[in-house]
């Protein structure tokens, strides 16, 4: 079982010289369901784009699912790593509900029958069947939430990496989202802003500020400690 991720001593700067990544080394068992909190501009989003290579450490090696995050891995890291943005629509681009959910299977090269079979399946385990035929941009934002999650899901992936899947969403879309996520068997990493639903979803808290991970520990004792969260500006 190679599910966990790896990470060590990942420095990135991005081409303007500014520094995102000082040094992070962490390890995700199989099945771990992790949450990544801290202030803006910690680093968070930019450690999430490098699990399945969308960046690439100037420093220090990924890897995902036994796999090294290298251009000759990068399709099968894609597949293994399963990354939904915090705007649903940078992920929404087709007419259709349907569509958007088939690219990758089709993209993958699976046939017409198979790929139908996954994106009905992976629409269900998101509570979004029957909405196949709508178009994507007449959703509300917790319903393209779903479609973005379901055209991750019906990749298979065994890790799934979300940034702020919570953020924008009212208290029942949030409540329903909280509950599919609790519900998939998969390991998960979640940055996010939202510390009660770490605290319900999330059994371990890893901590970032300024590029580097200063906490990680079990998130109920970690959010419960009132110096750490005023230190790091978390609420």
């Amino acid at each position: 079982m190679h599910h966990r991720v790896e990470v060590e001593n990942v420095v990135f700067a991005y081409p303007d010289g500014q520094q995102a990544l000082r040094g992070v080394t962490l390890g995700i068992e199989p099945g771990e369901k992790v949450a990544l909190v801290g202030q803006n501009g910690a680093g968070k989003s930019t450690f999430l784009l490098h699990l399945n290579g969308i960046l690439r450490p100037t420093e220090g090696r990924v890897r995902v699912a036994g796999m090294d995050v290298v251009d000759r891995n990068l399709a099968r890291v894609r597949g293994a790593v399963g990354l939904v943005f915090q705007m649903p629509d940078d992920q929404l681009f087709s007419p259709t509900v349907f569509d958007d959910v088939a690219f990758g299977p089709i993209y993958q090269g699976l046939s017409e029958v198979e790929a139908r079979a996954r994106v009905l399946a992976a629409l269900q385990d998101v509570g979004m069947d029957g909405f196949a035929e709508r178009p994507s941009h007449h959703l509300s934002i917790g319903q393209k939430k779903r479609v973005a999650i379901a055209s991750v899901l019906v990749m298979r992936p065994e890790i799934l990496a979300l940034d702020e899947p919570t953020a924008g969403l009212d208290p029942r879309s949030r409540r329903g989202l909280i509950h599919l996520l609790r519900d998939l068997p998969l390991t998960m990493l979640v940055s996010t802003h939202d510390l009660p639903m770490a605290r319900e979803l999330l059994p371990r808290t890893v901590v970032m500020e300024n590029g580097r991970i200063v906490a990680d520990g079990p998130t109920a004792r970690l959010l419960n400690d009132p110096a750490l969260l005023s230190r790091y500006g978390l609420e």
